[in-house]
């Protein structure tokens, strides 16, 4: 731990040109993961009305990408290890983007599902090992700031999503949808064989088949479980059923990877406390990141009755709002460290929530988008100096595996937040509700996306606080390298 204290300001490690220039092109990944998760949503209708089936059937074209990326998470660590990240993360581009174009020429919904299952493994492996390989590179000193480059983009992109959606469809087919990720790809693809370093092999580690086939089960069942309960909104023998093995299978996970010497992924990280804060932190983080936005397009659509269009339009002020603090809020985190820079964005998500449970239904656009812009902020400093705490307690070799660890929590939250978001909003509406008892439903879902901020927020006071204790509010200026000693 000695090695991560602060010996002088993080600001004071300066950035080469060629990490700056790596961070530039590894986003490239998030944009990609973040533009599909939201772009194929407003397409799952026509999808399903061009391929004969229901909309209910057409959902699995996104479900099923979702429980893959799930299900990829877990393996990326070892993978990681066994190709070298900047390999694994060339590969993952490739996959995803070959992938994307075989999506546009499915001729039933079948075969596109499989080929989204394909899409969603190699977006699952994408996000993380661009992390890895950006955190070996830049170090611990340098990690909030180069960590904010690579998040602009792909904050921006889930937003810019469904406009992009619906102008497409408006004027070309679903497939479209799919080929236009196709020169994103190409470009990222072209310019990571040029800067991208291919990383080291790890030779004799062995791949923990066991704990695998545990958590690629585990993961997905329970994920497909509480979102099938929440949004059944009752108790039924499948979802149930899902979630208990889910449960189940991780529970085994744990227990296999405390037993093996080699372990699939090294949950020893989480012996350290500021790791552990920060991780905690994250889950939550992420359950009211992404369940906020789930319900804000749907305040837009439902409550204010405006279109798919529209709704897109005004869900933009949020991503600028993040995109102009990232860059300062990576500065802050490098000299002030992640703990407190986290506190103060969540304490503003939660000012910036709390209008929404109170203000009535009529409340002025453009105090709505002020208040956008706000939580747009405050979710650039509530998420990306987290994760920056917790990679930079970690040692170049740990890398893959506390990436993928990070993701992991984000994810799950994510999945998990929006579905019960979603059964808290849904429950209060009736099949043509408007007026008051709209407003009531989403005031109460504001109530509640509130107080899991509040939970995130204890867990950022606790990130402080271990920051404090291990000394290590500021990470030391160290050169890449020195991090793997």
């Amino acid at each position: 731990m000695a090695a991560q204290q602060a010996e002088v300001r993080g600001t004071d490690a300066q950035i080469p040109g060629r990490v700056w220039r790596l961070a530039v092109v590894l986003a490239f990944g998030g944009v990609l993961a973040g533009l599909d998760a939201s772009i194929v949503n407003v397409g799952l209708a026509a999808i399903g009305a061009d391929l004969g089936v229901s909309l209910s059937a057409a959902q699995w074209v996104q479900s099923g990408y979702l429980l893959a990326l799930a299900a990829a998470l877990p393996v990326c660590g070892w993978v990681s290890r066994r190709v070298g990240p900047g390999r694994l993360w060339l590969w993952s581009l490739a996959g995803f983007t070959v992938a994307s174009g075989l999506c546009a020429l499915a001729p039933t919904v079948e075969v596109l599902v499989a080929l989204r299952v394909l899409q969603g493994l190699a977006g699952g492996l994408l996000v993380p090992a661009g992390m890895t390989v950006l955190g070996q590179v830049a170090g611990p000193a340098r990690m909030g700031r180069v960590m904010a480059t690579t998040s602009v983009p792909a904050i921006l992109a889930p937003a810019v999503g469904p406009v992009v959606g619906a102008l497409l469809l408006s004027h070309l087919s679903w497939q479209w949808l799919f080929l236009v990720n196709l020169p994103v790809g190409a470009l990222g693809l072209l310019l990571g064989l040029r800067v991208v370093p291919r990383g080291d092999r790890a030779p004799g580690d062995r791949l923990d088949v066991p704990g695998l086939v545990l958590v690629v089960l585990g993961l997905p069942l329970l994920t497909y479980g509480i979102t099938e309960l929440t949004e059944q909104q009752q108790i039924s023998t499948a979802p149930v059923t899902a979630a208990a093995l889910g449960l189940l299978a991780l529970i085994g996970f744990l227990a296999r990877s405390r037993a093996t010497p080699s372990p699939l992924s090294d949950l020893g990280l989480f012996a350290n406390r500021v790791y552990r804060a920060a991780a905690f932190e994250v889950f939550f983080n992420g359950a009211a990141l992404f369940g906020g936005l789930i319900v804000m397009p749907l305040y837009f659509l439902v409550l204010l009755g405006r279109d798919i269009v529209d709704t897109g339009l005004l869900l933009i002020a949020f991503s600028v709002g993040a995109a102009a603090m990232f860059p300062v809020a990576g500065w802050l985190t490098d000299r002030f460290g992640g703990g407190r820079i986290t506190v103060v964005g969540l304490l503003i998500t939660a000012a910036t929530t709390l209008p929404f449970a109170l203000m009535p239904v009529g409340m002025d656009i453009v105090t709505v988008q002020l208040l956008q812009v706000l939580r747009g902020i405050g979710l650039a400093l509530s998420g990306m100096p987290a994760v920056s705490s917790a990679l930079a307690t970690v040692r170049a070799h740990q890398m893959p595996d506390a990436s993928a660890q990070i993701n992991v929590l984000s994810r799950v939250g994510a999945a998990i937040g929006s579905a019960i978001f979603i059964a808290i909003l849904t429950s209060g509406l009736t099949e043509n509700a408007t007026g008051a008892a709209a407003s009531g439903a989403f005031r109460t879902t504001f109530w509640w996306l509130t107080a899991v901020t509040t939970v995130a927020l204890v867990g950022a006071a606790w990130l402080t606080y271990e920051q404090r204790q291990a000394g290590a509010t500021v990470p030391r200026t160290a050169r890449p390298e020195e991090s793997t000693a």
